[in-house]
């Protein structure tokens, strides 16, 4: 599915470019005065509460949907709609927060209009709430009382990935804290998973890559060098996205470009970069090009998703936990009926690992990070069947889990 930002918390307040001031006064679309000014964001802020406002930005909705065909829209910055305070400063540990203290109602009730014309005019449009509040029944039907968007994006994983990255090595790394991130969200509220925010694909922050791998991307990414920084990126990379996939939510969000690990953001003209168009494009040749490592992450992505909609995995219930090893820095976990193990430890290859699983049988690998065609080192064999056996009155599994790994595995009888 291709999803559109849309962008209807706040709009320019540049007369030239913009609405504001457009028939010569303060309040055609806008709120008057402090009500209808962002202060962090130094924007305008619409009147959702008037009906030619509402009127305008409904048509907008329509409009993307009707003539350019879009499966959805990810509805940016609305916690600065749902409530006066704009979330800024706030913390939300109370549920009179959500309903009673400074909420927008006229905002409330407009983004229920706006789910409610999207649904209306594309039947199995997808919506997406970001917000970061955790507002309960932002992704329930106006039917049940909610705000009707199929999913909430789970903001907390990204940011969570990027303070990872910023300040621990992969040494560091908590299994327990990456589990409970990956899991901890509302029951029946769907959320879309993603590994990397917006702010790393156009300017902003880095991209995932770039903080794995920074400037040795522009010297070392050849299938030919071998380089001890590009293969641990490549490696973590792989091993990210994975684990958001599968566990992150019922929905899974890449934008474009940072599946193949695009090395540098979007940047469009504007006064900060001297109007410069030299970052206002993505760099396709790099996955084109057969010689570079960027292709081995691009069918990583492939495979992954692949894997996630034939097997159905964001439908399925959330994820079993069946073996936490912070020694080994190994998880394993049962969703959809696929067996995920991930080996986040920089060095530990072990042989014979064992661990529970919930059905007897015999199983086989479908995706192996490890795989050359990934760029991984070709250390497991695809072809072994592996066998349960009862130990310590449970059935178990013995694998070759070696470092930096992705492994899935599938019961086939």
């Amino acid at each position: 599915a291709v999803i559109m930002a849309l962008v209807h918390s706040h709009a320019v307040k540049n007369e030239a470019e913009g609405l504001s001031f457009f028939d010569g006064t303060e309040g055609q679309y806008f709120h008057e005065g402090g009500r209808g000014y962002h202060n962090s964001w130094d924007s305008k802020l619409f009147n959702y509460g008037k009906r030619e406002v509402q009127q305008f930005l409904l048509s907008n909705v329509r409009y993307w949907l009707e003539e350019f065909h879009f499966d959805g829209y990810r509805f940016d910055g609305i916690t600065s709609m749902l409530y006066f305070h704009h979330g800024d400063y706030t913390e939300f540990d109370h549920y009179d927060k959500y309903f009673k203290d400074g909420v927008e109602w006229d905002a409330v009730t407009y983004l229920q209009l706006a789910n409610t014309v999207a649904h209306q005019t594309k039947p199995g449009v997808m919506t997406i709430a970001e917000d970061f509040s955790g507002m309960p029944g932002i992704a329930r039907t106006p039917e049940d009382g909610g705000v009707g968007f199929n999913f909430r994006l789970g903001m907390g994983i990204p940011d969570f990935w990027i303070k990872y990255l910023k300040e621990k090595s992969d040494d560091d790394w908590n299994i327990e804290e990456l589990w409970s991130v990956m899991t901890n969200r509302r029951y029946k509220e769907g959320t879309i998973a993603y590994a990397e925010s917006h702010d790393q694909a156009i300017v902003g922050d880095k991209t995932t890559a770039f903080w794995l791998m920074d400037k040795e991307m522009y010297w070392h990414m050849h299938k030919d060098d071998d380089h001890l920084v590009i293969d641990c990126g490549v490696a973590l990379h792989k091993l990210i996205r994975m684990f958001t996939g599968a566990l992150g939510g019922e929905g899974y969000l890449t934008f474009i470009g940072n599946e193949f690990g695009h090395p540098e953001w979007i940047d469009f003209p504007r006064e900060g970069n001297d109007w410069s168009y030299k970052y206002a494009r993505r760099q396709w040749s790099l996955v084109d090009h057969p010689e570079l490592k960027y292709q081995y992450l691009n069918n990583w992505d492939g495979g992954m998703v692949t894997l996630l909609k034939e097997h159905d995995i964001p439908s399925s219930y959330q994820a079993q936990q069946l073996n936490m090893d912070a020694t080994n820095k190994t998880i394993v976990a049962e969703r959809g009926n696929l067996i995920f193990i991930w080996n986040f430890h920089p060095s530990n290859a072990i042989p014979d690992y064992k661990f529970y699983v919930p059905q007897a049988g015999q199983y086989r690998i479908i995706l192996n990070s490890d795989a050359p065609q990934f760029g991984g080192h070709n250390r497991i064999d695809e072809s072994q069947v592996f066998e349960t056996f009862e130990e310590d009155g449970v059935n178990k599994l013995s694998v070759y889990n070696t470092n930096r790994t992705a492994l899935v595995l599938e019961r086939i009888k």
